[in-house]
């Protein structure tokens, strides 16, 4: 019987199809809507995870809150404090620097470029690798020896340099307040995709360099944050809680006196705001499935007029009302899964055409999908029973008389 009334709903369809293409516009606007933009909330939420995790999601940063109003010299971390952190704390701390950056013009022959400095320890590459090119990366006598050479990528080698093998080209540049020539003892490629470009900012005019973090340092050795990369990230909150601590007690303040920024936090932080959106601008997007179940309710009640003759046979044969209660639910309910699918195929193809446009690979849960399906399947049904019980309680032999 189920199989019959099918059979039935789909002749019926085909009969009227520019009919109920357009019944069906509505749900497939709306399955459309919310699929591409729940798909595109997913594919946002994958991306900054990926980029934390490229720029190291067990990173973290310890500094004196800003909230603090008895501030003292001693709030700030030293190099041997640093070092003492290290000792503490070594096997877990993959790595930690200063955190120190800096910008500065960089002077070669005629070509004036705007640096940007970034310090950091011989051993930076263990915990985020660099692609080098050229000659060599900083060693632990440039960190210890605060020697004046830096390591560049190849886009900032090409503008002072005007070449991208730059090793052993000097400049000259001033960093708080002292005027140096530093030389160029390694160049590697930086590689980043799109999305990371985007979020990050590609330097195609300025210049971008590392140089030992000790070059870096305040007057006095003074570091105002500590940055670190854990080496554990399931440990990773407890070793933070208890550098924390550590610092706290070491400088005579509470625990709360300091700020700890993890990535992992912000990621955190990123993902639930973007969660949250999608799901609102989804919900707000399924308004329109409402349209298209009144849509199928208007449609299914002309149906319902138009058919009144044929109802009347069919009860006249033998048909029960709820054999005629079925047929017209199963009709609605085939009519929403139908837009629903087309739907679907129009949103999932959206989003993956948009992604093939900006280079990322898209994510499209089929979980969803099977969700937005089946749902658009119960609007039909939900917007077909009106329509499906009115045609079901006709009186056979009124509707033998209907012409």
């Amino acid at each position: 019987m189920l199989i019959e009334n099918m059979r039935m709903a789909f002749s019926a369809i085909r009969a009227n199809k520019m009919r109920s293409f357009l019944t069906m516009l509505g749900i497939i606007i709306g399955i459309g809507s919310v699929i591409s933009i729940v798909s595109i909330g997913d594919t946002m939420r994958r991306l900054f995870e990926d980029l934390y995790r490229k720029i190291g999601i067990t990173q973290a940063y310890i500094a004196i809150g800003y909230w603090v109003d008895d501030w003292r010299q001693s709030d700030y971390f030293s190099l041997d404090e640093m070092e003492r952190i290290k000792e503490i704390f070594g096997d877990e701390i993959a790595y930690m620097d200063s955190n120190a950056n800096t910008s500065a013009d960089a002077y070669y022959a005629r070509s004036t470029v705007k640096f940007n400095y970034s310090g950091i320890d011989y051993n930076y590459q263990e915990v985020q690798p660099v692609n080098l090119i050229y000659g060599r990366f900083l060693n632990e006598g440039d960190v210890l020896g605060r020697r004046k050479n830096v390591v560049m990528d190849t886009v900032s080698a090409m503008n002072l340099f005007g070449v991208e093998n730059a090793v052993g080209k000097t400049f000259r540049t001033t960093i708080y307040g002292s005027t140096d020539e530093y030389m160029v003892v390694g160049v590697y490629r930086k590689e980043m995709d799109p999305f990371q470009a985007m979020m990050m900012g590609a330097n195609t005019e300025g210049g971008e360099a590392f140089l030992p973090y000790t070059i870096l340092t305040w007057p006095n050795d003074f570091i105002y944050a500590l940055r670190f990369f854990c080496r554990d990230e399931d440990t990773m909150e407890e070793l933070c809680a208890s550098i924390k601590a550590y610092v706290a007690r070491s400088k005579d303040r509470q625990p709360e006196d300091f700020q700890m920024i993890t990535a992992k936090e912000q990621m955190g932080q990123w993902d639930g705001m973007l969660g949250g959106l999608s799901m609102a601008v989804g919900g707000i997007a399924a308004i329109s499935l409402l349209v298209g179940g009144i849509g199928i309710m208007n449609i299914m009640l002309v149906s319902v007029t138009e058919r009144t003759r044929e109802i009347g046979i069919r009860k006249s044969l033998g048909a029960k009302t709820q054999d005629i209660l079925v047929q017209f639910l199963i009709e609605s309910a085939i009519l929403s899964a139908c837009g629903g699918i087309m739907g679907t195929m129009l949103g999932g193809g959206l989003v993956k055409a948009g992604g093939s446009l900006m280079g990322v690979d898209t994510v499209i849960r089929p979980g969803v999908v099977v969700m937005a399906v089946g749902f658009s399947a119960l609007v039909g049904v939900f917007f077909g029973i009106y329509p499906a019980s009115k045609a079901a309680k006709k009186d056979p032999i009124e509707a033998l008389r209907y012409e």
